[in-house]
């Protein structure tokens, strides 16, 4: 494990000065690869999908090899963030500024999701920065035949498979003069293990606990469009809806269009007053479900609905439907998630849909990161002085 790290960061030093036309043709190269290469992906895909994997995991799992072509092009299509000049501060004896640089080594630990591994591998090497990724077991033939495709395309060790098991990751997880950042992607759990193991920064999600609030002064045919994209259109993200608030001056009237969405409902006491539905639990509050699951609150007041998802939700991504510009604006003002939305979809909270190409995940944390993550979020700075004998004194 350390050799592969070694490596790494011997790939970091080079990549860190690496012209951004060569890095865009290699992109472009790496994208032509994956397509020439969609049988044997395709193979290997349907070979990981073949094992006794639950449905949401499988949705997870499954592979597009035009569409993942489609995100190593579109990186190469951004501007290049290495180099860019921040804050330049022109007056004075000498010339002063920040500039984006490459963070290092990022270590990838992630689960299912092979799309990651293009993800990942893109934006790091656009960005500069030597990545070593540990996808999991259920998704090993697919990620091995995307590097296959991508490998011959792209700098020596620029991005390396790490194999083995929990043993090699927790070695890596200590290498912190090797290894500059971790960004775990899957289960709370795995994520949790990370991080408490983690010598080296970690950027984590624990999960996508969602909120739609609709509020009483709502379109509620709109509000009904909205839920049912953030639930319903892929329910194993972690920017869908996993919970409907719901104001009580329109309860009545919405609740009972929750039947044709086809989820199963969990509410509280008041919500099953109006509809049919399972009791929720106070683990429910905090569920995130990845499935075709809703858990369901009657609230008398914006501060009801903003108390509970600040008490319950994981600030990744939430939402409010409603007229009333005033009460948006306290919603967008107050709720500390990574993404608000007003009158909008959790599901747009995404690195392609905001312009990044495609991301390496979705922050939770408030430091560095926040958010959808592209190439931008993988860069550090430094200060740049260049002087002309300036001294202190």
């Amino acid at each position: 494990m350390r050799a592969i790290a070694e490596r790494a960061k011997a790939a970091a030093r080079r990549l860190r000065t690496l012209p951004t036309s060569e890095k865009n043709a290699a992109l472009r190269a790496v994208a032509a690869a994956l397509r020439a290469a969609r049988g044997p992906i395709v193979e290997a895909n349907r070979a990981d999908l073949s094992a006794d994997v639950p449905p949401a995991k499988k949705d997870r799992l499954r592979i597009d090899v035009e569409g993942v072509a489609k995100g190593v092009e579109s990186v190469a299509a951004l501007p290049d963030p290495v180099g860019r000049v921040e804050e330049a501060r022109p007056e004075g004896p000498f010339l002063l500024y920040k500039q984006r640089v490459p963070i290092g080594v990022v270590l990838f630990v992630y689960e299912a999701r092979p799309n990651v591994t293009t993800d990942a591998a893109a934006l790091c090497f656009k960005s500069g920065n030597a990545v070593l990724l540990k996808g999991g077991a259920e998704a090993r033939r697919t990620n091995e035949a995307l590097l296959a495709a991508m490998g011959p395309c792209l700098p020596q060790d620029a991005v390396q498979l790490v194999g083995g098991g929990h043993e090699g990751v927790a070695e890596l997880l200590t290498m912190d003069d090797l290894i500059d950042l971790v960004i775990p992607r899957g289960g709370e759990s795995l994520i949790r293990a990370v991080a408490e193991k983690s010598r080296i920064p970690v950027i984590k999600h624990y999960r996508g606990n969602c909120h739609v609030y609709v509020d009483a002064e709502a379109d509620l045919d709109m509000a009904e469009r909205v839920l049912r994209d953030a639930k319903c259109q892929r329910p194993a993200t972690c920017n869908a809806a996993e919970k409907l608030l719901v104001h009580e001056r329109v309860a009545a009237q919405f609740l009972p269009r929750l039947a044709g969405l086809g989820v199963e409902l969990r509410g509280d006491t008041r919500a099953r007053a109006l509809v049919p539905m399972k009791s929720a639990t106070e683990e429910d509050w905090y569920e995130e479900y990845l499935d075709l699951v809703l858990g369901v609150k009657v609230v008398g007041s914006l501060e009801e609905a903003i108390g509970h998802i600040e008490r319950y939700g994981s600030h990744h991504t939430d939402a409010i439907v409603t007229r009333d510009e005033r009460t948006a604006r306290r919603f967008l003002a107050e709720v500390d998630s990574a993404t608000v939305l007003w009158n909008a979809s959790t599901r747009l909270a995404d690195g392609g849909v905001f312009g990044l190409g495609v991301e390496v995940g979705i922050s939770t944390d408030r430091l560095h990161a926040r958010g959808p993550m592209g190439l931008a979020e993988l860069t550090t700075y430094k200060w740049v002085v260049e002087g002309n004998g300036d001294l202190r004194s």
